[in-house]
């Protein structure tokens, strides 16, 4: 299917849930970090929601949005991998084979941070030190992921002479040429 080309050569790639979902998961990450208390709670629900539009998103949304064109095999994710350290990765249009499943990891690993923190408010697990502990340890993967994901972006972006922050913003990529992958 071709994607709606400007006269500036770019094409649409993300659209404005998928957009407004990943900006709005990085406030609610930043901020919760450095709070607690209720807005820490409200921020936690915040994301949890988020998350769960962003997964039914992937199974409905529009081409870009679905886990189904960037989520790909071990074997092909493996293989791109192989060709990053080789120098020769193709530029995907969409999510690269590497950068799908940090999407997925992300959004797992959020949603057990959101949901570790949730129960630990409630009165059966009140107090409990391992659900404490799992909240933390969880974060603490988040966070590592999150610097992969920037690390990734910055060399995505410088590898490929494409600003991925910017077609974050705006949901346009510069259009396909020959050897990209859409």
């Amino acid at each position: 299917m071709a994607q709606a080309q400007d006269g500036a050569g770019s094409v649409k790639v993300w659209d404005a849930l998928v957009r407004t979902g990943h900006w709005t998961l990085v406030i609610c990450v930043a901020v919760a970090w450095f709070i607690h208390g209720k807005w820490h709670e409200w921020l936690g629900y915040t994301a949890l929601a988020v998350v769960a539009v962003r997964v039914v998103w992937g199974l409905i949304g529009p081409r870009y949005a679905r886990f189904g064109q960037f989520v790909h095999s071990p074997a092909l994710t493996l293989a791109y991998g192989k060709q990053v350290l080789a120098h020769r990765e193709p530029r995907h249009i969409g999510h690269n084979p590497l950068g799908g499943w940090m999407i997925v990891a992300l959004l797992l690993t959020l949603a057990g941070v959101c949901a570790s923190g949730w129960l630990y408010t409630t009165d059966r697990f009140w107090g409990e030190e391992w659900v404490e502990d799992i909240h933390e340890g969880l974060t603490n993967v988040l966070l590592t992921l999150v610097a992969l994901h920037v690390a990734g972006v910055i060399f995505s972006s410088l590898r490929h002479g494409e600003n991925l922050v910017r077609a974050m913003i705006n949901g346009r990529k510069r259009a396909p040429a020959p050897g990209d992958v859409e």
